[in-house]
């Protein structure tokens, strides 16, 4: 059964990173109604937005079974561990809440703002997921993270930023379904030749503007939780490595936000540059896990 759990919990990471990336090309393509106004069947013309559409509502259905499956063993036999039946509930549960957030916007007509929730929920499901299966492979016991004892004052860095992080999420996944991705022409700033002039900028420009802001203060936030965590925890391997990796994830997502803008909207670095912060975001719940278990 151990190795059963394993090689589901593999599927499950993998296919929950496929149902993020197919949204997020869903969303850059504006595939959203290729199927037509139908859930969960398909109808219309053969297209290529009707097949990036099925082939996103395929690959999440597989993936619900996956994950339901990984849900029901983990909460049977690993239930002794005391985040396993907390994660195995969150997985599935914000798996089926973002599948009817994506039947409610083809089967009645939602606003962007609610629309850009949908990246999100299936970032926490993702996150839930991959630290079902790291408890699975009891990579606390190979990095001696059981030794580890976080403080208050990183505890609670640690999960300011994995909040904030989720709001940098919503503002970037509101930037593509209000269709604002090249609202700017330049990088960092909106406009080449005067990038303070604020007066005559347009919706999509204020929130474009905005994501780079949220997204500014995200990459200080956490250069500034990683230098002073691993310097008060110099010895410790899982700081080190982990928040090592945070820095470099954060410094490719902003660049590969650039690139978006430079390549006018790239369809390969849009797409990398969810990859990116998924796999960001899903450290960073790593180091709420440790956080939590730090607290006596």
């Amino acid at each position: 059964m151990v190795k059963t759990l394993k090689n589901l919990s593999i599927i499950a990471t993998i296919s929950m990173i496929f149902v993020l990336i197919g949204g997020a090309l869903v969303t850059k393509t504006d595939s959203g109604m290729g199927c037509g106004a139908n859930w969960p069947f398909c109808e219309g013309e053969l297209s290529s937005a009707l097949i990036i559409e099925l082939s996103h509502r395929l690959v999440s259905g597989i993936a619900g079974i996956v994950v339901l499956l990984l849900s029901l063993l983990s909460w049977k036999y690993i239930g002794h561990i005391r985040e396993a039946k907390f994660l195995s509930f969150i997985s599935i549960f914000f798996l089926i809440l973002q599948g009817l957030i994506g039947a409610a916007a083809v089967l009645w007509s939602q606003s962007d703002f609610i629309l850009a929730l949908h990246f999100g929920i299936s970032l926490i499901s993702f996150a839930a997921v991959f630290l079902l299966t790291l408890l699975i492979f009891e990579i606390d016991q190979k990095f001696d993270a059981n030794a580890l004892v976080i403080n208050k004052k990183w505890r609670r860095q640690i999960y300011g930023l994995t909040i904030y992080i989720l709001i940098v999420v919503y503002t970037g996944a509101l930037v593509r379904h209000v269709e604002a991705s090249l609202a700017c022409t330049g990088w960092p700033f909106c406009m080449n030749g005067n990038p303070l002039n604020f007066s005559n900028f347009q919706f999509g420009q204020w929130v474009q503007m905005g994501h780079r802001l949220a997204a500014g203060i995200a990459f200080i936030w956490t250069v500034y939780l990683a230098i002073g965590i691993k310097k008060q925890y110099s010895e410790s391997r899982v700081i080190a490595g982990g928040f090592t990796l945070l820095i470099v994830l954060m410094i490719m997502q902003v660049l590969l936000g650039a690139m978006v803008i430079f390549s006018l909207g790239n369809l390969f670095f849009a797409l990398l540059h969810a990859l990116v912060i998924t796999i960001y975001f899903g450290v960073l719940c790593y180091f709420i896990l440790l956080s939590t278990r730090s607290v006596k």
